[in-house]
């Protein structure tokens, strides 16, 4: 099947890149990051919420477009090309998906429009160890009539420095590892008991770690129904890995360019490195690595806009094949550029910090692998 973009896709994703390109580029970006703005920047985060783009998911009744999985994505990919530190798949993405599929009427009607206007953003919080493990979540939640109490504590939290609300895996009955017994609840950043441990990141897109000393969350914040989050959480979770790995796609396809300008220009031995046949084999196998990994996210984000019955398997596909070759383009940055890559003055070495932080987010090549083999029967 051929995926080819609407007008209108097409349109917002030039958009997109001219924001970025504009307003977020990577001259910005060091020059937030030699100011310890440590991934907050919320005057840019307001700009993009104005220009709809917070809203994408969101159905209009609440003020969004809805205008699908397919569009969020070309912007995902434009702020991956820059880097950008947005709350954009945390929130546009991952807290919508998540309100979207398990909220009731009201918590739609309450919390859709607030992060439409850009008023809110959100962070998932589900990993409690240093690997993507979601079913071995152990911390506990405790039914006190009207309402849960919360013991535990929470890793890595991506926007959680930055989060106005977290959207939280806590286990109400079973054991760890078991998917049965998993409940999302709502946790306001003030919320008393809760303890934001602010990261700084090697990325620089910033992170935090959670504590819940006793904190009580009200029946009417449980998202989705008690016991039964697993059948939120794991589509969220695709929904995840297939915003981010059309992230990591435009991370992947500005290294490359950068790279490949590099070989244009840069002399050795009185020639033109990109004259040496080994360079051009390296740079051929990015470059057919990037275009494969790009049908694999037009297929899942498609997938997800239809409404598929393979959207997990395509969402562990999409990430794996983006971690592979996030991986692969950031490391052949770094060596092509020689000595000058591995210097802070110039800008390659962003990209192979971003990309170790977006392979393990979420689940890395491995274990995505193993997920794609499992959900198809091997």
């Amino acid at each position: 099947m051929t995926f080819v973009l609407t007008e209108e896709q097409n349109m917002l994703k030039e958009a997109a890149r001219d924001f970025t390109a504009e307003q977020l580029s990577l001259k910005y970006f060091r020059e937030k990051r030699n100011a310890g703005a440590n991934g907050k920047d919320p005057e840019s985060w307001n700009s993009m919420a104005e220009m709809g783009w917070a809203g994408v998911l969101i159905p209009e009744e609440f003020g969004g477009s809805e205008f699908g999985y397919v569009g969020l994505g070309q912007v995902l990919e434009a702020q991956g090309r820059t880097l950008a530190p947005t709350p954009l798949l945390q929130t546009a993405l991952i807290g919508v998906s998540a309100i979207v599929l398990g909220g009731s009427d009201e918590q739609k009607a309450t919390l859709l429009p607030k992060i439409a206007e850009g008023k809110i953003t959100t962070a998932l919080a589900v990993d409690e160890t240093a690997h993507h493990t979601p079913a071995n979540t152990s911390l506990k939640a405790v039914a006190t009539g009207g309402a849960f109490t919360l013991e535990g504590k929470k890793t890595f939290v991506a926007n959680g420095h930055f989060a106005d609300l977290f959207i939280l895996v806590a286990r109400t009955s079973g054991e760890p590892g078991d998917t049965n017994g998993l409940t999302l609840f709502m946790i306001p950043r003030e919320t008393d008991g809760l303890t934001v441990t602010e990261l700084n990141t090697l990325d620089y897109h910033g992170a935090a770690n959670l504590t819940l000393d006793g904190v009580v969350v009200p029946n009417a914040d449980v998202l989705g129904p008690v016991d039964g989050g697993w059948a939120i959480l794991e589509p969220v979770l695709d929904r995840a890995c297939i915003g981010l790995a059309a992230e990591m796609l435009g991370s992947s396809e500005a290294a490359f360019e950068m790279t490949h300008e590099y070989l244009q220009t840069r002399k050795q031995f009185g020639q033109l490195i990109g004259s040496f046949q080994s360079l051009q084999h390296r740079a051929a196998i990015m470059f057919s690595e990037m275009e494969q990994t790009r049908s694999c996210i037009a297929a899942a984000l498609n997938a997800l806009d239809q409404g598929s019955d393979d959207i997990s398997e395509l969402a562990s596909l999409a990430k794996a094949r983006a971690s592979k070759l996030v991986h692969l383009v950031s490391n052949e940055t770094i060596q092509m550029h020689g000595g000058i890559g591995m210097t802070d003055e110039h800008d390659s070495g962003f990209y192979i910090k971003r990309a170790r932080v977006q392979e393990a987010l979420y689940g890395g090549e491995g274990y995505h692998r193993e997920r794609y083999a499992d959900l198809l029967g091997f």
